[in-house]
C-alpha cells in the first residue's frame, strides 16, 4: 500500500515528463522559439512550410532544400476520394472534429506503409498528414455547407490553397498572410494536452496514424483547442463597442471567465497574439466589417484593466477566422491542420529514444477488505 508521503502533482503540472528540443516556452518572460528561433521571427520572416521543414528536421532549410520540401509537400496535398466519400456519409451537423479524426484514422487505413515504423517513414508520413491536413480541413468546411469540395491547386502556397479550396476563390495577399500566420504559430507548443497524447500513444510502438488520431481527438475538447470559437461567439453575443462595457461588468459580477484572455503557461503576455491583431485589422478594412475588429480592440483594454491578464494567441485569431471566411466551429480544426507538424515533429523525438510512458497513480481508495457474497449484502 502506498503511502502519503508519495506526491501527486493534479494535471502533471509542473512535472518534467520528457526531453525535447523542438520547442522553449519560458512562461515568466513570454518566450517561445521554435528549434532555437523566436516565434516573432518567424512570423516576420518564414512561411509554414518553411517552419515545417524546421520543426521537423532541426534546422532551417537552404533555398533548394525548402524547394524540394515544398514539392513534397504538394505532392501530398490531395487526399484519396474514399475519404470524401466518407466525409459525405456523415450526417450534416456531425462535429468538424469529430469528422477530422474520423477521416485521420481513416487515412491510414488506405496507406499500404501504415505499419512501417523506422524514423524515414514516419517522416515521411508526417510531411503526407501535414500536407493533406490543410486539404482535409477545406472538405470538411465545403461538405458541412453542402457544396462539393475543391481540388488543390498545386500554383498555391498551403496557406493561400487552404483558403482556395474552402471559399472557391483565391484569397488576397493579407488573407493569405493571415492563415499563413495563423499556421505558423499554432504549429508547435510543448507539451500540451494533444502533444503529450500523441507522445503517449506513439510511445507503444504503434503507428503515426493511432497517434495523430489521439491528439485530434484530445484537441477537440472544450478546454484545449475551442477558445478561439468561444471568443467569436462572445463578439457576436456583444454585438457592438458600446456593450463592452456592460458585457465586462456581467461577466465579473457572475465571476464568469474571460474567453481568450490568460495561459495556463504564460505569465505575461502570449508572444503569438500580437502578430494577429494588425493582420486582423487590416482585413476588417479589406472586408469592410470593422466593428469585429473594434469591438475586440475594446475588449482587450477593458478585460486586460480589470482583471490584469493580457490576451492570448486565441483573441485576434477569432475575428481574423471570421473575416477569411471560416466558421467558428472549424476553427479547432484550423488549429489542427497547423499542429499537425508539431504532433508528427514530437512522435520522431519519442520513437527515436523510446520508452513507454507509464506514470503511477496515488492510490486514495479503501484499504483491502473482505469480499462479502452478494446474498449476505445489506
Amino acid at each position: 500500500m502506498e503511502t502519503k508521503s508519495h506526491v501527486s502533482s493534479k494535471g502533471l503540472k509542473n512535472v518534467i515528463a520528457a526531453e525535447s528540443s523542438i520547442s522553449h516556452i519560458d512562461g515568466e518572460t513570454g518566450l517561445l522559439i521554435y528549434r532555437g528561433y523566436h516565434i516573432d521571427e518567424l512570423a516576420a520572416h518564414s512561411t509554414f512550410e518553411e517552419t515545417c521543414y524546421l520543426l521537423l528536421n532541426g534546422e532551417l532549410p537552404s533555398g533548394s532544400q525548402l524547394v524540394e520540401f515544398t514539392a513534397r509537400l504538394k505532392q501530398y496535398r490531395e487526399i484519396p476520394e474514399a475519404i470524401l466519400e466518407g466525409l459525405q456519409a456523415m450526417p450534416r451537423d456531425t462535429h468538424p472534429m469529430s469528422m477530422m479524426r474520423s477521416a485521420v484514422s481513416d487515412l491510414g487505413v488506405l496507406d499500404p506503409g501504415e505499419g512501417e515504423h523506422s524514423i524515414e517513414a514516419f517522416t515521411e508520413r508526417s510531411i503526407k498528414l501535414t500536407a493533406q491536413l490543410t486539404t482535409l480541413l477545406a472538405a470538411i468546411k465545403r461538405i458541412r455547407e453542402g457544396n462539393e469540395p475543391i481540388a488543390p491547386d498545386l500554383s498555391l502556397s498551403q496557406a493561400a490553397d487552404c483558403l482556395y479550396m474552402m471559399n472557391g476563390e483565391k484569397p488576397s495577399a493579407d488573407a493569405e498572410k493571415a492563415m499563413d500566420l495563423i499556421l505558423i504559430l499554432h504549429a508547435e507548443h510543448g507539451l500540451n494536452a494533444s502533444t503529450f497524447a500523441a507522445r503517449v500513444i506513439a510511445a507503444t510502438l504503434t503507428d503515426l496514424y493511432s497517434a495523430v488520431t489521439g491528439a485530434v481527438g484530445c484537441l477537440k475538447g472544450p478546454l484545449h483547442g475551442g477558445a478561439n470559437t468561444a471568443v467569436l461567439e462572445t463578439l457576436k453575443e456583444v454585438g457592438s463597442v458600446e456593450n463592452v462595457s456592460a458585457w465586462v461588468d456581467s461577466v465579473r459580477a457572475r465571476k464568469g471567465k474571460f474567453m481568450g484572455f490568460g495561459h495556463a503557461v504564460y505569465q505575461t503576455q502570449d508572444p503569438r497574439a500580437k502578430h494577429l491583431s494588425e493582420l486582423s485589422r487590416r482585413l476588417a478594412a479589406e472586408t469592410g466589417e470593422p466593428k469585429w475588429y473594434e469591438i475586440s480592440v475594446e475588449m482587450e483594454k477593458q478585460v486586460t484593466a480589470a482583471i490584469n491578464k493580457n490576451c492570448n494567441v486565441d483573441f485576434y485569431s477569432a475575428s481574423l477566422q471570421h473575416y477569411m471566411g471560416i466558421p467558428g466551429d472549424l476553427f479547432t480544426c484550423v488549429f489542427a491542420a497547423s499542429r499537425i507538424i508539431g504532433w508528427c515533429a514530437h512522435v520522431i523525438e519519442q520513437i527515436s529514444d523510446n520508452k513507454i510512458i507509464r506514470p503511477r497513480a496515488l492510490y486514495n481508495g479503501y484499504d483491502e477488505r473482505k469480499y462479502v457474497p452478494v446474498d449476505q449484502r445489506g
